[in-house]
């Protein structure tokens, strides 16, 4: 049976390359960690994650497309996950981008609280532009931390 460093066609780390490597990896996990600090400016955003999303913006709820309930759609059974009553045929509801449907009066008061899709928290935009420069934050946040999990698995590749 062949070794491991036989079957990957590589040489053992010596003890000081190894140390060298491992303080590489540190260094630039410190850089990493240290940008998050500068990201965010002086905005304190990370209230947000404590608070309950702003409102919907007036326009993308303006804009949510009405749809009339079909013969099908009725015979199906097919509820407001708001109210959890059954859809009428022919009666007009609102679509969110996530294709879920709701009453007007039941998903119109929700996103003026909440910025988000009842069922799965597809996030809407808002007229806030704190929590939007919060949500850039985030997903900024995200993909950092996704190349710094892969930095370290990289070296051995």
């Amino acid at each position: 049976m062949a070794s491991y460093f036989d079957e990957h066609n590589c040489e053992p780390t010596n003890p000081e390359e190894q140390y060298r490597q491992n303080a590489l990896l540190e260094l630039a996990r410190s850089l990493m960690q240290g940008l998050d600090l500068f990201d965010s400016g002086s905005l304190d955003l990370s209230d947000w994650d404590q608070r309950l999303p702003p409102p919907a913006a007036k326009t993308v709820v303006q804009s949510l497309t009405v749809v009339i309930i079909s013969a099908e759609q009725a015979d199906k059974g097919v509820k407001c996950p708001v109210c959890l009553l059954e859809f009428e045929e022919q009666e007009t509801v609102r679509e969110m981008p996530c294709k879920h449907l709701f009453h007007s009066g039941c998903i119109l008061p929700w996103l003026g609280k909440t910025n988000s899709c009842p069922l799965c928290r597809l996030e809407l935009p808002t007229d806030n532009p704190e929590y939007e420069e919060f949500k850039k934050d985030k997903e900024r946040r995200k993909q950092r931390e996704h190349r710094l999990e892969h930095l370290h698995g990289a070296m051995y590749t």
